[in-house]
């Protein structure tokens, strides 16, 4: 595994929409807040884009925003604008030549998945998942979630702390993690930017599904071994959930609980990663210690 520089005083962040659209207003807090870190900040022309659809940009445009960045020798870490969906459209013309000779701090969420996914199936170079720009908004900038990202750029090692949960399985394990958007992952089933999870510490999360889709999307994680040897499973926030007129009579947890009944592997719920407030800064490929214990669980990063 590949570990891409930490970041000093006076290096640049680029921050591109390679994905959805994001009006370039939003992310003035976060470009404030990374100058206040004192790190210099360049944005691309997909940030606050002229197209009139769904997207920051056609695939065209995206790509070369995106591939601009991956190039740049002064851009020492990518900042997502916002996910969405789009990554999947483009992911198969990204050339990664560069990337690969000079890796640099890849950051995001959401539709990210797609690259964090593909950076660790093809390359196995580290990369975060984490907030992205309009986390910084409406006082976002210095809560414990944005300063875990903050944390993570300057070389940290990140510890985190969750509460029991009535379903959460003990146990202790040491893995490098991986992980991301259930609806990505099981996208990405199959393809050339689909993760081996065996060995790893897998981490879920997802926003405004319905309960009998995550149901669908962790059996076919499951019908293509992506969960049946893990050394440990996360299941973070599932937010904004829809459920049929005919009820699927299950919460999520009790979806997640079923589908692993048969592993023995620790599992922790509730864990503070997704589309919500609490959603901290994740070092993907990177191995951390897992410890789900009576009143607590633990992930804390090791030496890579």
């Amino acid at each position: 595994m590949t570990l891409p520089p930490s970041l000093n005083s006076g290096d640049t962040i680029a921050i591109v929409c390679p994905a959805g659209y994001m009006p370039r207003e939003k992310a003035q807090t976060c470009i404030d807040t990374l100058q206040q870190w004192g790190y210099a900040v360049k944005t691309g022309p997909t940030l606050g884009g002229t197209s009139e659809n769904y997207f920051s940009g056609n695939d065209d445009e995206r790509l070369a925003d995106l591939q601009a960045a991956l190039d740049d020798p002064d851009v020492r870490a990518i900042l997502c604008g916002r996910g969405g969906y789009g990554l999947s459209r483009i992911i198969d013309r990204i050339d990664f030549s560069r990337f690969r000779q000079s890796p640099k701090w890849i950051i995001g969420y959401s539709d990210i998945t797609v690259l964090h996914s593909h950076i660790e199936a093809n390359f196995d170079i580290a990369t975060l998942h984490a907030p992205m720009a309009a986390a910084f908004n409406d006082g976002g900038a210095e809560d414990q979630y944005i300063l875990s990202l903050r944390q993570a750029l300057r070389g940290g090692k990140m510890t985190y702390a969750c509460k029991p949960h009535p379903f959460n399985r003990l146990g202790q394990a040491t893995a490098p993690l991986t992980g991301g958007n259930l609806a990505l992952l099981a996208h990405l089933a199959g393809s050339s930017s689909s993760v081996r999870t065996e060995g790893k510490i897998l981490f879920l999360e997802d926003v405004g599904e319905y309960l009998y889709n995550i149901d669908r999307m962790l059996r076919q994680l499951k019908r293509s071994g992506r969960l049946d040897r893990l050394a440990g499973l996360l299941v973070g926030s599932f937010t904004d959930l829809k459920d049929t007129m005919r009820p699927f009579c299950a919460t999520v947890e009790e979806i997640v609980r079923d589908c692993i009944k048969e592993y023995d592997y620790p599992v922790a719920y509730g864990f503070p990663v997704g589309h919500d407030k609490a959603n901290v800064a994740l070092k993907i490929s990177v191995p951390y210690e897992l410890s789900v214990i009576p009143g607590q669980t633990f992930l804390i990063e090791k030496d890579a």
